[in-house]
């Protein structure tokens, strides 16, 4: 039986758990910057580009508004409704000289900022200014809307393939209200809410004793340190060769500490064919290769601000629940921990000990994804989960128990293809994401179109200098990629252009 009005549909646990999670220190949203190339003579506005695209192409997930349960009963509902562009597209202009620092600046200051609750949960602010010539944009999109998986899905169907000439004239009129009909009774709502919550409950008991089984093992996977002497390019990937003694507190870090709002963000990119050519030489993965460059970047960065820690530095990394083919919009994934054996200072060794730690963590992913739920019963949850989130702040828990882990670095993959806004090419497509308190950096790399593009989202309390960790993650990048010459012929592949501080990207 159907108890959502049409037009209607419920959020996930995890996607409500989002929105209960998010202060003004914390925003729960994920975002991306896009770098655009015009042709010769173009004469056009992008910013109208930009408008007619989204009319074009406006899927049902960026009509979406929320219907609140009173009280925070429950988590709140989705509702279809229309979008007025006018709302959700902004322009900005980028600060002289209009250079990388500028348009970096200018994206961390629009991260740090609440999206709006009483309209969709998403905004575009297109970028003018740039030195170089080219356009840009950047867009951000509530967590309780996608993930990093489905933002993949979200630019398939608003981007084209090859360039296309967009004709404004067949932007349609849009308003802000919201279809007739589609907002139900405040009693429907906490009707339908208990309803729901009632079937969660029967499916989580079911499942308790596999969750607590699967989650133990995530924690376990993140290891103790691992025996360096047994981390050789071609060492098997069992216990012996892993060193693994079991789960470990992280150590304590200038990066885990209570958070205010105030972000900085930089970004960066390697060859992509480059990384794989590293990965296949050392008999490891790509996700191997990117966990090994960030703790190399992580030893540079903590190595200047004083001893760096005799204990390997922790990442949680996400795991992605979904089958393969899946498309839908929720959030399906969970969290991990994995050692970045930052102890190790030999690339190579440090190489092979976190592929190690990333294999004994896939054995038990790969049973998560038939046990571990994304829904559950929200009777309630936003309401503690809400008044948990702020107490935790503002008591500076964080500060007080020892980490779980140092930072925050996802790999997601991207559009294999480039893809256009009319006539204009997609040049670089760089993650800008979420941290929290305790877990000041946040590392997420998505691939495109042959580049693997690194975005580096930090609490500026907890990281002053975001430009030079960048700096680091290429200087590891580097390090790496040389002594792995030693073990195969890497092609050389041309890096993408990417600025330094003097010139526009």
């Amino acid at each position: 039986m159907n108890t959502f009005a049409p037009g209607m549909e419920p959020l996930s646990g995890l996607d409500g758990a989002f929105l209960a999670l998010e202060t003004p220190a914390t925003p729960m949203h994920v975002g991306s910057l896009h770098t655009f190339e015009v042709p010769a003579g173009y004469r056009g506005d992008f910013l109208t580009d930009a408008k007619t695209m989204l009319t074009q192409r406006m899927v049902p997930l960026l009509r979406r508004h929320l219907a609140n349960i009173p009280l925070q009963l429950a988590n709140p509902m989705w509702v279809q409704g229309e979008v007025d562009l006018e709302q959700h597209i902004e322009r900005i202009v980028i600060p002289p000289p209009g250079d990388r620092a500028q348009l970096e600046a200018v994206v961390a200051d629009l991260h740090a900022d609440l999206l709006d609750r009483a309209r969709p949960l998403w905004k575009m602010f297109v970028l003018d200014g740039l030195a170089s010539g080219e356009k840009a944009y950047y867009f951000k999109i509530h967590h309780a809307m996608l993930d990093g998986h489905s933002a993949a899905t979200l630019a398939a169907a608003l981007f084209d393939t090859e360039p296309v000439v967009l004709k404004a004239s067949a932007r349609k009129k849009t308003t802000a209200a919201r279809q007739p009909g589609s907002q139900p009774g405040a009693l429907r709502l906490v009707a339908a809410a208990l309803r729901r919550d009632a079937s969660q409950y029967v499916k989580l008991v079911r499942v308790l004793p596999g969750v607590a089984r699967t989650l133990a093992g995530l924690a376990r996977s993140s290891g103790g340190e691992p025996d360096s002497s047994s981390a050789k390019p071609g060492a098997g990937s069992g216990k012996k060769a892993t060193g693994l003694t079991g789960m470990a507190f992280a150590p304590r870090t200038p990066l885990n500490v209570a958070i205010t709002r105030e972000r900085g963000f930089a970004f960066d990119v390697v060859p992509l064919a480059e990384v794989k050519a590293i990965a296949a030489a050392c008999e490891a993965t790509v996700n191997d290769v990117v966990l090994t460059v960030c703790g190399g970047a992580l030893r540079r960065y903590l190595a200047r601000l004083g001893p760096l820690p005799k204990k390997s530095l922790i990442a949680t990394m996400a795991i992605s629940l979904r089958d393969k083919g899946n498309t839908d919009f929720h959030t399906q994934a969970t969290l991990s921990l994995v050692s970045l054996a930052t102890r190790i200072k030999d690339p190579l060794k440090r190489l092979q000990a976190v592929r190690g730690h990333t294999t004994a963590t896939k054995a038990v992913a790969r049973h998560a994804k038939s046990v571990l739920p994304t829904d559950f019963p929200s009777i309630g949850a936003p309401w503690l989960i809400g008044t948990l989130a702020n107490l935790y702040g503002r008591a500076g828990v964080s500060e007080v128990l020892p980490p779980l882990a140092n930072v925050v670095i996802s790999n997601v993959p991207g559009p294999a293809v480039p893809l256009y806004v009319g006539q204009a090419r997609m040049t670089g497509y760089w993650p800008v994401s979420i941290v929290e308190h305790g877990l000041g950096l946040n590392i997420t790399l998505m691939s495109y179109a042959g580049q693997l593009c690194a975005g580096f989202t930090v609490a500026r309390c907890a990281v002053p200098d975001v430009r030079q960790l960048a700096d680091d993650f290429v200087a590891a990048y580097d390090e790496l990629k040389l002594v792995a010459l030693a073990l195969s012929k890497i092609p050389k592949v041309a890096k993408a252009p990417v600025n330094n501080g003097n010139t526009a990207i």
